[in-house]
């Protein structure tokens, strides 16, 4: 333990210093001043620095006295811990009061009585030791917390994706989506939907196998979520080969544009798709419908809306846009 002795009195510094060494305390600093005890403990700079854990702290010195230079060290944050022992001549009730009103935590009178001062820097330092455990122990229950937080958030967020195609899934979809919604009703701005499905799906796994169909369900879900560019724009998967895409903001023009770019995209890519009855590549089918919701819509029945929208799609021989009614 690193101890502190601040005394203008050469002979009292080495008389501290002799009985504590005495007693088996080796790590003691001395400081004829205030401000040479600031020095010691980092307030004039980092250089000399000590890590102190207790300050003998003489009242009556020159220029800065004892009681001044504990308020001092006690506004220091990194200082506020240590405790100091005030060594005083003086007994006045008053002045031992301005001692503790500074933050000293006891104090040792003149002459020095060796067992009094042994027991009460052996209290100073176990309070420091204890206070020392205490602040670790927050210090890691703070860090636990943060970490456990931190895993927390990264499940949830795990927890909101897709595992096959990376992109959101439907939980996060219906949760989010709400959240866009309440938001158009009450901003009364449009919000889109576009909703896709990849076809003839079921053949492609049956002549490529599942695995080139998880191939070919995470190349267009990449593919299509880059095409997204503004930060409120989502796609989700939906279920099986079905994504929705959702676009706050958006008018049935902006929703038309977006969903023109899922079928340029989906055709960019080039997937052998030698089973389909539509085209030789994987193709998609698209339902785009928009709204400018008001209070009494349902953002169920919009979603309705879509499937519908994407059904016909597919009975207009897909690989087509069909805008809901």
């Amino acid at each position: 333990m690193n101890i502190l002795i601040v005394d203008d009195s050469e002979d009292q510094l080495y008389v501290l210093k002799a009985i504590l060494s005495e007693k088996g305390y080796k790590k003691i600093h001395l400081a004829d001043s205030a401000d040479q005890a600031f020095g010691i403990l980092g307030l004039k700079g980092k250089k000399n620095k000590q890590d102190i854990d207790l300050i003998l702290m003489d009242v009556k010195m020159p220029g800065i006295n004892g009681i001044e230079a504990c308020g001092k060290i006690k506004k220091e944050e990194s200082l506020k811990d240590i405790p100091i022992i005030i060594v005083t001549a003086h007994k006045e009730e008053t002045h031992l009061q301005s001692a503790f009103d500074a933050g000293a935590v006891d104090y040792i009178t003149k002459p020095i009585n060796v067992t009094e001062l042994l027991a009460r820097v052996h209290s100073a330092l176990r309070l420091k030791m204890e206070t020392d455990s205490r602040k670790e122990r927050e210090r890691e229950l703070l860090e636990m917390a943060e970490q456990l937080d931190a895993a927390n958030k990264q499940l949830k967020r795990m927890s909101y994706l897709d595992g096959l195609t990376a992109v959101p899934n439907r939980r996060y979809f219906e949760e989010f989506f709400t959240r866009e919604w309440k938001s158009a009703v009450r901003v009364e701005e449009f919000i889109s939907l576009i909703m896709f499905d990849i076809d003839c799906f079921k053949a492609y796994n049956d002549t490529y196998g599942h695995l080139n169909g998880d191939d070919c369900l995470k190349k267009i879900a990449k593919a299509l979520n880059n095409t997204l560019k503004r930060p409120r724009d989502f796609l989700c998967r939906y279920g099986g080969e079905e994504f929705i895409a959702v676009l706050p903001d958006t008018d049935e023009k902006g929703a038309l544009e977006v969903a023109g770019r899922f079928l340029r995209e989906t055709k960019k890519l080039k997937m052998t798709h030698k089973t389909s009855s539509v085209n030789k590549n994987v193709t998609i089918s698209i339902g785009v419908a928009t709204i400018k919701p008001g209070k009494k819509e349902k953002s169920k029945s919009f979603v309705n809306k879509v499937d519908k929208a994407l059904y016909a799609a597919k009975q207009a021989g897909r690989n087509c846009i069909k805008l809901a009614n």
